[in-house]
């Protein structure tokens, strides 16, 4: 089909300069449907880097920025995200999400290749397609050359200019006993030692170069480092290091000693984990981890807050091994025992003082979670698509996207509640504000001095907690998706997969495609839910139920077709699709994992 016009509110990383489709005539684009809570459309900002890379006189991505949180919709929240996180192409602001709908997206992410001629050629949803895009995009540079409508030239990103703070975009902080913090300064890819007045660097461990180097002070290097955990003094003499750190970007967590400023790898290979799920210990340098946001010392090991697969890991520095702690990759919220629970991007830890407890914010539901006794529960949240800044009894109260939280001795939680720009206190069956006004403030730490302290990312620097107590009554929000409209009774899911250019559905090991279903409310579906084999399925809807969200995961296995020793790969992808059930709705609903809808 012809691609539709790209319309929006504004454009970033262009000098001021709108565009058009006709401004990218004779290039491949690829548009970015993202969001900037999202941990998977950061995944696929990394994916794209080397592509654009490889293609700079050719390929064009253009990220359409599609906010599910009320705070993404802020100009100047997307503009710091476009910074922190390094992205180097144009930027469509489009806060009303009309070229979502233009272009029929349903998940974040969502890529959708338009060839030099204006017509889009796929569409594919989630991350891990970076092999299929390369090839494509190739197949399009042949095809277009010959015809003689692939025209070469530089392409539309201009720079912002660079900023100069002291800190930019810290993620995390960790106390030291003389006073200082240990800061993750995550844009500047550097660990950061800031003076006991807050006011200095006084030392950074790591070159300032994105990277995953190991070596002294200046010869490490990171990418988008995040959470710290210090080891206690008997488990860091035996692993020879004192600081476990999530290198977020990189997929791995390194070892910092305070003494030398080495840095060490201790568990990850690099690359990002595209696997099934197991319940066993693994070599902690021979498996891949996915995203990890932040890390804790609980009952004898380091958490991992493992965001991009949506679960806890573990991780025995003594052993060298690592495992799955809780969750099983499904994006949602359920609590009960471990691991068999649902997780939403856990991105910051903390563990009661007397150790039982461990505290830990879940930021896509917007919760405030915890683990004890080997059972997880809900202190406050309500799921994936309910968030706001409201206070009162938690199973009322609402956060938006926290991504920090601290324990408290007697039993009191505080959160930094990131996207609402305050800091809520979680006490006795209740939420209240503490502090408000703040830049994004993303983990909250008590100093060695007795100081509680507010690592507040989007202005740059660490302050301390004003601690005024207030009531806030502030508004509810849900996720404003457009629903699919769907008819009561039988209707047909069908997840459309075509192999990425060069490779075929690998039946070496069976079918290699899988699709799970459940309902939210589960009454929704009366049948249809659970997992089988086929990307296609029959689905029957309560007509007593109106509305509520179909949570859908899909997968497909695939191999180089040609090869001697064939790669093999995996696509995986969740959505949570809103749906209203009318009379007039459709009997079918579609859903691209990749390719095109070819249905009249």
């Amino acid at each position: 089909m012809r691609a539709p016009e790209l319309r929006g509110r504004a454009w970033l990383n262009t000098g001021g300069k709108e565009l058009k489709l006709a401004d990218f005539r004779g290039r491949v684009l690829i548009l970015d449907f993202w969001t900037f809570c999202c941990i998977n459309c950061l995944h696929v900002l990394d994916e794209l880097r080397p592509l654009e890379e490889k293609y700079p006189d050719v390929l064009v991505v253009i990220g359409v920025h599609s906010p599910k949180f009320e705070h993404e919709k802020d100009e100047r929240a997307l503009a710091a995200a476009v910074e922190r996180y390094g992205v180097e192409h144009p930027v469509l602001d489009d806060p009303e999400l009309q070229t979502w709908q233009q272009y029929a997206a349903k998940a974040w992410p969502t890529l959708s290749v338009v060839d030099p001629e204006g017509y889009v050629v796929a569409s594919m949803a989630g991350e891990g397609h970076a092999e299929g895009l390369r090839k494509l995009i190739e197949q399009l540079i042949a095809t277009h050359e010959e015809k003689g409508t692939l025209h070469r030239g530089d392409g539309p990103f201009v720079a912002p200019p660079e900023a100069n703070t002291l800190l930019r975009f810290p993620g995390k902080a960790l106390p030291l006993a003389d006073g200082r913090l240990l800061v993750s300064d995550s844009a500047r890819h550097q660990l950061a030692y800031l003076s006991a007045d807050l006011e200095k660097v006084e030392g950074r461990i790591g070159s300032g170069a994105r990277g995953r180097s190991d070596g002294g002070p200046e010869q490490a290097s990171f990418s988008e480092p995040q959470g710290l955990c210090l080891l206690p003094p008997a488990i860091a003499e035996v692993a020879g290091y004192d600081v476990v750190v999530a290198d977020t970007v990189n997929h791995l967590l390194r070892g910092v000693s305070l003494s030398t400023g080495e840095t060490v790898t201790v568990a990850g290979t690099g690359q990002q984990w595209r696997s099934a799920i197991d319940a066993h210990a693994h070599d902690a340098r021979a498996i891949d981890l996915s995203s990890p946001w932040d890390v804790a010392w609980y009952q004898g090991k380091v958490i991992i807050a493992m965001a991009g697969t949506h679960t806890l890991w573990w991780f025995d520095p003594v052993q060298r091994t690592v495992g799955l702690y809780a969750g099983t990759t499904v994006e949602a919220l359920r609590d009960g025992p471990l691991p068999d629970v649902w997780l939403a991007q856990p991105s910051g830890l903390s563990v009661s003082p007397d150790g039982n407890r461990l505290w830990f914010v879940d930021s896509e539901t917007s919760a405030l979670r915890f683990v004890e006794d080997g059972v997880m529960g809900t202190a406050t949240g309500q799921g994936l698509f309910d968030f706001g800044h409201v206070d009162g009894p938690a199973a009322e109260a609402l956060l938006q996207h926290p991504l920090g939280v601290h324990a408290l001795p007697g039993g009191d939680v505080l959160v930094a509640d990131t996207y609402n720009g305050a800091i809520r206190r979680y006490a006795e069956g209740k939420v209240s504000t503490v502090d408000t006004g703040l830049a994004e403030p993303s983990d909250i730490v008590t100093a060695a001095d007795g100081r509680i302290l507010i690592v507040e990312s989007a202005a740059h620097r660490i302050v301390p907690l004003a601690g005024t107590q207030q009531d806030f009554v502030g508004a509810k929000h849900t996720v404003k998706r457009p629903p699919s409209n769907l008819t009561p009774g039988e209707v047909t899911l069908e997840v459309i997969f075509e192999p990425p250019p060069g490779q075929k559905l690998d039946f070496s090991f069976g079918d290699p495609t899988r699709l799970e279903v459940s309902a939210s409310p589960a009454e929704l579906l009366l049948d249809g839910a659970g997992v089988t084999t086929s990307l296609s399925r029959k689905l029957t809807f309560n007509p007593a139920v109106t509305t509520g969200v179909l949570q859908v995961v899909a997968q497909a296995a695939t191999c180089d077709a040609e090869a001697e020793h064939a790669a093999c790969h995996l696509t995986r992808q969740d959505w949570g699709v809103p749906v209203v059930i009318t009379e007039s709705g459709a009997a079918r609903l579609p859903l691209i994992l990749r390719g095109l809808d070819q249905s009249p």
